[in-house]
């Protein structure tokens, strides 16, 4: 099962590449990570994407709670949870194919941030799902390049991931 793993931790230069040895050392792949600094830029917010059995997941989270940079860390999959994802895709837009490309991108809710005589850079929010419904909605050779950046969350309700 998809487990997204918010973690709040010291903004501190190594503490990255312990989590990700951390994986390593276990055995266990990031499909996704992403990293930036908090309200407080003492503390970053690392949003961690992988895949695993609920005894994987706990192994996870009790090493990565024994790391000192870890502040505190939150399972957003337990819970109810917004989570969004961003991606660029560079398409051939050639002239016979610009309005249909428009349309698809309004029905995706997309914005179209680039264009040249030849292509379309499109920019699209939401859940991973309908960022892959899209790339599935567009023909492959249209395609030139995709960049996605791995879902971000965050948990609903009152309570936060804070100190």
């Amino acid at each position: 099962m998809r487990h997204i793993i918010s973690i709040l931790m010291e903004n501190e230069s190594g503490a990255l590449s312990r989590v990700a040895g951390l994986f390593s050392a276990l055995g266990y792949n990031i499909e996704s990570l992403t990293v930036a600094p908090t309200e407080d830029p003492s503390l970053s917010r690392m949003t961690l994407v992988t895949r695993g059995d609920e005894a994987i997941i706990e192994q996870i989270t009790k090493q990565l709670n024994k790391l000192i940079e870890i502040v505190k860390l939150l399972d957003l999959t337990e819970g109810p949870h917004i989570e969004r994802e961003m991606m660029l895709i560079k398409l051939k837009a050639e002239r016979t194919m610009r309005e249909e490309i428009k349309r698809l991108v309004d029905i995706f809710r997309g914005k179209i941030i680039d264009v040249t005589e030849t292509s379309y850079i499109v920019e699209l929010t939401g859940h991973t799902k309908k960022l892959d419904a899209f790339i599935n909605a567009v023909e492959s050779d249209q395609v030139v390049e995709v960049v996605r950046t791995g879902p971000s969350g965050i948990a609903r309700g009152a309570k936060g991931l804070t100190l």
